[in-house]
């Protein structure tokens, strides 16, 4: 008998941690968005903050945004060559490198890259204010901490990844057209034909759409567990941690989400 309410004790345990908490948390996440909207209207007195993080979270991640965008564009142009080369002309290789680009790989890789240097840099700065009382003294001071920290560096968000993302889809053009013109023996010209032939506006609206909807998630969940760290030195690195995973996974979700709804 012992054995048996041991064995349901710890079911009930496992069963409260795979659905209870997750519920808890998201309900959580909502309050503090709810917290968030209504510092909405003090926009115009956080423009220095929120410049300064659009400095952090922008600028600061042209050098790996550039990276990784050249060689996913080079990337995606070889294996197209390879898949395509004996179904369809190769002057509709820019088609491909620039669709796949626009559409997929340019929000979300740099969503990821995103979500890896900033998104965990938010979580860990915000955990360490947290675990050292700095935020409790900001209220303390009668400043809302929502205002102060997590305004700024959502709406900086919001604004610079879909800044970011056209940036990568440009130098991933340019990645894809460099390898087709030096090792696939694909004219620039040829290149450009295929670009221009199926570029359609609204695909740039759905990447600019992805990437701002991919900032916002990020930046929130950074905040977010920035705020409720706890356990000293080690809930920062937890909370940078969950800060990443969670956005990743944020962005996988909404991406498949917004391609369903678009297309």
């Amino acid at each position: 008998m012992t054995v048996l309410i041991r064995a349901y004790t710890r079911f009930a345990a496992w069963l409260a941690d795979i659905i209870i908490k997750p519920v808890y948390e998201l309900g959580d996440v909502m309050i503090f968005i709810g917290k968030l909207i209504t510092t909405v209207p003090s926009i115009p007195k956080s423009r220095r903050l929120i410049l300064d993080s659009m400095l952090e979270i922008g600028v600061h991640s042209i050098p790996i945004a550039f990276v990784i965008s050249v060689f996913a564009g080079a990337t995606t142009a070889w294996q197209s060559n390879y898949q395509l080369e004996e179904y369809m002309s190769m002057r509709y290789l820019g088609t491909a490198v620039s669709k796949s680009l626009i559409l997929e790989l340019g929000p979300v890789l740099t969503g990821l890259v995103v979500a890896g240097r900033v998104g965990a840099s938010i979580a860990a700065s915000l955990g360490a204010m947290r675990v050292t009382e700095q935020i409790d003294a900001l209220s303390t001071m009668a400043i809302d901490p929502v205002r102060y920290l997590v305004l700024p560096r959502v709406i900086a968000a919001m604004v610079m990844v879909p800044m970011l993302t056209i940036y990568s889809v440009f130098f991933g053009i340019i990645g894809g057209m460099f390898v087709s013109m030096k090792f696939l023996g694909i004219s620039k010209g040829i290149f450009i034909f295929g670009l221009k032939h199926y570029f359609y506006y609204t695909d740039v609206m759905v990447c600019l759409v992805k990437a701002m909807v991919f900032g916002t998630g990020i930046s929130i969940l950074g905040c977010y567990h920035g705020f409720n760290t706890t356990g000293g030195a080690e809930g920062v690195g937890k909370a940078a941690i969950k800060a990443f995973v969670y956005s990743a996974i944020f962005i996988l979700l909404s991406d498949f989400v917004i391609a369903a709804i678009a297309f």
